[in-house]
């Protein structure tokens, strides 16, 4: 749940948040989460309920948030080691070439050792840390039981003549997403 403190009647802290400052980590792809160049704190949207009215239909707050996707942008190391990550674990969800690719993604990743079996091969938690001016952690974004669904192309272009690095994004899906603040502790 996410952290709520009193309205203020005064500014504190005259400092505005900073683009670069934040740390991304995915618990099940790490080498991903090392190379992050960017990602987002996904946008909610409530729905709108309209109330039937003689003169205007009048809006009324809505039950159900729907949640954008988080997208991660991140550069890719000349080994694919990061981009193959992601890949892998699309391709043990979604078994392309046989079902025996699941097995073999969840023996092969030390990462799903200890993973209830009903979890295996599907979900991973991850944490945005939004740093101050200071570069210190700030908050927390822990997002719960995430999966990719979307991975982009990679496009070789030998027409190219200045090099530009690889530069791949991933889109998740994922259940919740929590911003809670990190409190110093003296």
């Amino acid at each position: 749940m996410a952290t709520k403190k009193p309205i203020a009647t005064q500014i504190e802290n005259r400092n505005f948040l900073q683009p670069t400052g934040f740390r991304f980590t995915v618990n099940r792809a790490p080498t991903v989460s090392y190379f992050g160049r960017s990602v987002n704190i996904p946008a909610m949207d409530l729905g709108v309920a309209t109330q039937p009215n003689y003169l205007n239909p009048i809006p009324m707050p809505g039950e159900i948030i729907e949640w954008e996707d988080l997208t991660l942008n991140f550069l890719v190391d000349e080994d694919l080691q990061n981009y193959m990550e992601i890949q892998n674990w699309m391709r043990g969800i979604g078994f392309p070439e046989s079902l025996s690719e699941i097995y073999e993604w969840q023996s092969n990743n030390p990462a799903l050792k200890d993973a209830p079996r009903a979890m295996l091969n599907l979900y991973s938690d991850g944490t945005l840390t939004v740093l101050d001016s200071m570069n210190n952690p700030k908050f927390k974004v822990k997002f719960e039981n995430m999966f990719p669904y979307r991975l982009s192309t990679l496009e070789f272009d030998a027409t190219q003549t200045d090099v530009e690095y690889f530069t791949a994004s991933v889109s998740f899906k994922y259940m919740i997403y929590n911003i809670d603040e990190i409190t110093s502790c003296c």
